[in-house]
């Protein structure tokens, strides 16, 4: 059927191919080539991904036949007279009639091959247009994989590219559709945000209801099918989806050309998923896609060819072209506009997490081309008072946010600690603290040592660490801080460069705004009663560096630059990267190495590439003495406030495999401001109170019978020989606990060469 719009030399047609259904398949006519002596060409089509079996009755044979998943394609030796062809599926003959192939419409023109699932025939329209004033494109396929009881897109093309004089260089539209679905037959419709690979919490999301007429493609060799019926004669041949934009050329040099002067006749198309600020009531457009983000390190690929210079056996597939030779010179940049096929539910957090948008110049430009004024993106998306202010920053004025219950007796190592290697600020938040902690830090605050507030998360209902961070956004001790961090009271910046001060780190990396500090985990070091003594020159023994299990070993907290380039504080480092700050972040780890992009927003541990301890580390005193054990347990935990401490955290985070003295060399400097901070009577009766009070809570838990059965296996033999072969162990031993350790294994030395995992775990102990 034609369609020609009024006043336009565009010819738009329209047809339907029609497949043969079988048992476990369909066929699609054969082709019978324009040059009598080529192969006739048979593909077959098998949703359930079950290959049939093609063959040719008697004793002939196909020239070739080919599988790629859920397809195949037969080529047939056969008579230049030949009507009809007999082949052999499952056994059962199928007599096919040839249909001639009809690629005269396209020879010698610069083709777009695209297809269409749900967008809209306007913006179909508005793909075209693109394509024509930009780069030459004088006709395109359009391959429709609406349902049957879809609308005429070949008429409604029409009027638009009627209305758009710069449609008009289109001489030739075909919209194709196929009489079956063709799409994954067990996966729900493309435009689901689970089917967008950038959609925050795809893992959590509950799939749709199978239909394969608007699922991803799940016909591989359907481009391959079009090449033969339609496109052996085009001059180029580019491969799009229909929400593609190929990006203009700097030297105004279309794509096209760029193919022709490929020696091997393929270019590669490279794709940039790209989205808009906010999609608005109406339709969205290419327009309203002005958005990338800014960690976007993953491609889309497609490809351009031209189809008199590949080898007869190349096979047309989605994202590549099989059976090419030669290497290409390049590739030609697209964009990729998520929304159109993405956006059907109105808002663009379902499909990309905002906080990794960045607008860019070159995509405004692109909106202005269809004439579209979209939402930018605003300075704040939230009440200024809650979020860090973007400043100016000179100095070295470093500020911890913490959050405390029940620490007493620990508050004061670690301020003296942190104050003797730079520290200037703390700000604490304590909740339903029963030890005296409360008490401890008003006086500390009194003395113009901290800042302490009580936790608002009961009124915020948040849980508490996450209440204090947010809170914490509009204090001014942070607001006006030159480096923040946000870290635990049993955690302990230590310096490996220099004189082992915060000075000599940020003099060591310079140009950072940002440095993750990656957790060295510390074990109790067979340390089983509680005592008065400093953490940080009691417990040598730890983790190696290259512990990467469990994979709590290589979290990290991340010390930054209060300079305005996030919004709020976080947990692992700092959150909601603000609009084009994403160029000016300068985030190193804590061997002075750059952080990936990819790890900018979510990432809160290192990873094999990311970890490194040469210049800083975060030792983290996570379980000390097996009686303090007992009240951190007891206590429950600041975030995690739903998960018990017990064996498996114990197991998890106890490690005494290396020995690790370098906090030694930080001994003077912590006793002289401890020393200093203890001179003060009120201070110095508040720290043995909270001790008293510490000592107290382990003498009421051990008497009860729970609890020292607890300590009993804390301390014994078998748990200390367990702290000693952390590196031997798989990733699930961890999540089970350490129950699924057999004793022989337990029994091992840690110099021994072995490991152990078990295959499976049904719930992950905390």
């Amino acid at each position: 059927m034609d369609h020609a719009p009024p006043s336009a030399a565009c010819r738009i047609s329209s047809q339907v191919i029609a497949a043969r259904r079988l048992c476990r398949g369909w066929l699609f006519p054969p082709l019978r080539p324009a040059a009598g002596a080529a192969p006739v060409e048979l593909f077959a089509f098998f949703p359930d991904g079950e290959p049939v079996t093609l063959f040719l009755p008697g004793d002939e044979a196909p020239l070739a036949l080919r599988h790629v998943p859920a397809s195949a394609r037969m080529l047939l030796a056969l008579p230049p007279e030949a009507e009809q062809v007999t082949v052999l599926v499952d056994g059962q003959p199928q007599q096919l009639t040839l249909e001639p192939a009809a690629g005269q419409a396209f020879a010698g023109r610069n083709v777009l091959l695209a297809q269409r699932n749900g967008e809209s025939a306007s913006q179909v329209a508005d793909f075209l247009v693109w394509h024509a004033a930009h780069h030459g494109a004088d006709a395109a396929i359009i391959i429709d994989r609406a349902p049957p009881d879809a609308g005429d897109l070949a008429a409604e093309l029409g009027t638009f590219l009627a209305a758009d004089p710069r449609g008009r260089a289109m001489a030739e539209v075909l919209v194709l559709r196929v009489d079956l679905p063709l799409g994954r037959p067990e996966e729900g419709p493309e435009s689901h945000p689970l089917y967008a690979p950038d959609a925050p919490g795809r893992d959590r999301m509950e799939a749709p209801a199978p239909d394969p007429w608007t699922a991803r493609l799940g016909f591989p060799l359907l481009y391959d099918m079009i090449r033969a019926r339609h496109l052996a004669q085009a001059a180029a041949v580019a491969r799009l989806e229909v929400m593609d934009l190929v990006q203009p050329a700097p030297d105004g040099q279309s794509f096209f050309a760029r193919c022709a002067a490929e020696a091997g006749g393929v270019l590669p198309l490279s794709g940039e998923r790209v989205y808009p600020w906010a999609i608005r009531e109406g339709e969205i457009t290419f327009g309203d896609h002005i958005c990338n983000r800014f960690d976007g390190i993953d491609r889309a690929n497609s490809w351009c060819c031209v189809p008199a210079r590949l080898p007869a056996q190349a096979m047309w597939m989605p994202h590549r072209i099989l059976g090419t030779s030669g290497t290409p010179s390049g590739s030609a940049a697209f964009w990729r506009c998520m929304a159109l096929r993405h956006g059907g539910d109105g808002k663009v957090s379902r499909i990309v997490a905002r906080t990794a948008l960045q607008q860019r110049p070159e995509l405004q430009a692109m909106a202005g081309f269809f004439g579209r004024t979209p939402e930018a993106v605003p300075r704040e998306q939230a009440n200024a008072e809650r979020l860090l202010p973007v400043r100016e920053v000179s100095g070295q004025r470093t500020a911890i946010v913490t959050t405390m219950k029940n620490e007493g007796p620990f508050i004061l190592e670690w301020l003296a600690y942190h104050r003797a290697i730079g520290v200037s600020d703390f700000l604490v938040y304590t909740n339903d603290c029963t030890d005296g902690t409360d008490d401890f830090l008003r006086l500390l605050m009194r003395k113009g040592i901290v800042e302490w507030r009580e936790n608002p998360y009961r009124e915020s209902g948040m849980k508490p660490q996450h209440a204090a961070l947010d809170h914490a956004n509009t204090e001014e001790v942070i607001r006006n801080a030159d480096w923040a961090i946000c870290m635990d009271v049993d955690e302990f910046i230590a310096v490996h460069v220099g004189d082992h001060t915060l000075p000599a780190l940020f003099g060591a990396v310079p140009d950072a705004n940002l440095i993750s500090l990656t957790w060295r985990l510390f074990g109790n070091a067979d340390v089983h009663e509680y005592r008065d003594e400093f953490i940080t020159q009691t417990y040598f023994l730890a983790a190696r560096e290259q512990a990467n299990k469990p994979h709590q070993a290589w979290g990290f907290k991340t010390l930054f630059k209060n300079m305005g380039l996030f919004k709020k504080l976080g947990v692992h480092r700092p959150k909601g990267i603000r609009p084009g700050a994403a160029e000016r972040i300068s985030w190193v780890n804590g061997s002075g190495k750059d952080m990936p992009q990819s790890e900018w927003r979510n990432a809160w541990r290192s990873t094999s590439v990311t970890y490194g301890y040469d210049l800083v580390a975060l030792n983290h005193y996570a379980v000390r003495s097996a009686e303090s054990f007992l009240v951190k347990r007891d206590r429950g935990r600041v975030n995690h406030v739903d998960r018990d401490q017990g064996m498996a955290y114990w197991f998890r985070m106890n490690h005494n495999v290396v020995e690790d003295r370098r906090m030694e060399k930080l001994r003077p400097r912590l006793q002289a401001e401890y020393d200093r901070l203890m001179s003060d009577p009120e201070i110095a009766a508040m720290h043995r109170a909270c001790v008293a009070a510490h000592r107290g809570k382990i003498a009421e838990l051990r008497a009860q019978a729970a609890h020292e059965t607890f300590y009993a296996e804390l301390t014994s033999p078998r748990t200390a020989a367990l702290s000693r072969l952390h590196g031997h162990f798989g990733s699930n031993v961890y999540l089970a606990g350490p129950a699924v350790i057999p004793d022989e294994i337990a029994a091992r030395q840690p110099q021994d060469d072995f490991f152990f995992t078990v295959e499976h775990v049904d719930e992950t102990q905390h």
